[in-house]
């Protein structure tokens, strides 16, 4: 019988496969949205690694796992509304001015082969739940304007847009639209 569990990213071992996750998940999900150039040539399996221990590090954003087993199937990030990407492993700006006091989603995967098991679910409730035990009130996640069906897990999980976005900007002329998902804790 399967066993789930979830796994606070501390170790190295967590961080890899944290970023596996991610890259399948870009790879997987933005295609036709985001570049394919830069798909190919900045979505490693490793790209992340460096980001997610320096997290851990400093604490400035939580990483959480959800395992089958012994294995890895989704991941999320959580933490105090960022004032920069803290994940991408570049500095992007974000306007959250009237949210800093609000807790975020800072990223969000499912391994794309473990997709519609329930475990995305699981996973999100579990990092509200845990940014509500720090005190947040409220909390928000950005979501591409083009991917529907996240929209639609946002919205399943208590999230709406709030009419707010951020642009995101992709080499060499490409810029996405993040609209921000908002709900009570």
């Amino acid at each position: 019988m399967e066993q789930l569990h979830f796994v606070d990213a501390t170790k190295e071992e967590h961080f890899i496969a944290m970023s596996l996750i991610h890259a399948l998940g870009w790879r997987d999900t933005y295609v036709g949205y985001v570049p394919q150039a830069y798909l190919d040539s900045e979505i490693t399996d490793d790209r992340w690694v460096s980001v997610f221990r320096k997290n851990f590090e400093t604490g400035v954003c939580h990483g959480l796992l959800l395992y089958r087993d012994d294995t890895p199937v989704a991941c999320i990030n959580y933490c105090r509304a960022r004032r920069a990407n803290y994940n991408t492993g570049e500095i992007c700006s974000f306007d959250n001015a009237g949210y800093e006091d609000f807790g975020e989603i800072a990223s969000f995967y499912t391994h794309p082969a473990e997709r519609g098991m329930g475990y995305g679910g699981l996973l999100i409730e579990e990092a509200l739940w845990r940014l509500k035990a720090e005190g947040y009130a409220d909390a928000f996640v950005f979501v591409l304007r083009e991917n529907e069906k996240a929209r639609r897990f946002y919205a399943a999980h208590g999230f709406a847009w709030d009419g707010t976005h951020n642009d995101i900007p992709f080499p060499p002329d490409t810029v996405c639209v993040d609209l921000r998902y908002v709900r009570k804790l």
